[in-house]
């Protein structure tokens, strides 16, 4: 009987078997191939994405108790409470409460609440301070007060309380019948007094019921031991005080001193100037990520 040799090209059974097998087992072959190649594109494409995603900046944390000071250019508003400037800045509010850490105490006050805004160009900032006052008296007043250096100090004047260090404090005091600034410090209460340099300025104006104060200062000074040092980007510590100037019946300010609505420690941050860097590491990660897809795609091709 005649063998029929099944590997001769010749023979048609061969070239069908061949040829069917050839396809189902390429076909077969190609499926891992594929599952590879698209888990390669979403884990890929995932990347990419966290990438992208990851190199914007987020301080949201923050921020929701922050005074925030914008970058400007162009000037600010140094000496002008009403100027159209301080509507590109966002306001804060915060709460007051009566004075309650010193002897010499208040039980209630007129200031229950104050709005912030703030600018900065780099070299000075200026704070917007607002509050409602039913009148203008000559002993109305406010301060901003600042935490310097890094020693935790209490928001009343820098005073030692429990798990709280003692100062020192910067505070800027304004008053209205003075009409300018006093650059101060503290370490505590009946330690507050004028520094012998003065770098803050300020001015005033009363419309309809409500005061509002500009001070501004140069973000550092010479001083750093006795006043803020202010660094763009970074979070600084600020609370608030104000002085309704009114008189009781026997013609004695009901608001002095120590007798004064306060806040407690918030956040201030002046903007930094914009930084691209990430934007550019995350192009340059992209265009990596999306090189070795390529590379590592054309190998799994080649080597099939």
């Amino acid at each position: 009987m005649e063998r029929i040799n099944l590997h001769e090209p010749g023979n048609k059974g061969e070239e069908q078997r061949t040829g069917s097998e050839w396809c189902r087992e390429n076909e077969a072959s190609m499926k891992p191939v594929n599952h590879i190649m698209k888990q390669v594109l979403r884990s890929g494409a995932a990347v990419i994405t966290a990438m992208v995603i990851g190199s914007v900046p987020f301080s949201f944390a923050q921020e929701s108790v922050a005074v925030r000071a914008a970058l400007v250019t162009g000037g600010l508003p140094l000496d002008d409470p009403n100027a159209a400037a301080w509507s590109s800045a966002a306001p804060a509010s915060f709460p007051m409460s009566p004075q309650v850490h010193w002897p010499n105490r208040i039980q209630e006050v007129t200031v229950k609440d104050v709005s912030v805004r703030a600018l900065h160009d780099g070299k000075q900032v200026a704070f917007l301070l607002e509050y409602s006052d039913p009148t203008q008296d000559p002993d109305d007043a406010a301060a901003f007060e600042f935490m310097v250096g890094d020693k935790k100090a209490h928001f009343a004047h820098g005073q030692p309380m429990l798990q709280v260090e003692g100062g020192p404090v910067n505070i800027w005091f304004w008053k209205n019948k003075a009409g300018k600034a006093v650059d101060m410090s503290a370490k505590g209460f009946g330690t507050l007094k004028p520094q012998a340099h003065q770098d803050v300025n300020a001015k005033g104006a009363y419309s309809n019921g409500t005061w509002k104060v500009v001070f501004s200062r140069n973000l550092s000074t010479e001083h750093p031991e006795e006043d803020v040092q202010i660094t763009p980007g970074q979070f600084i510590s600020i609370a608030f005080a104000v002085w309704d100037g009114r008189k009781d019946a026997a013609g004695e300010l009901v608001e002095k001193g120590s007798q004064k609505s306060v806040s407690s420690w918030w956040y201030f941050r002046a903007d930094a100037p914009p930084d691209y860097s990430s934007y550019m590491y995350a192009a340059v990660a992209v265009a990596l990520a999306l090189g070795f897809q390529f590379v590592l795609i054309r190998k799994l091709k080649k080597g099939q």
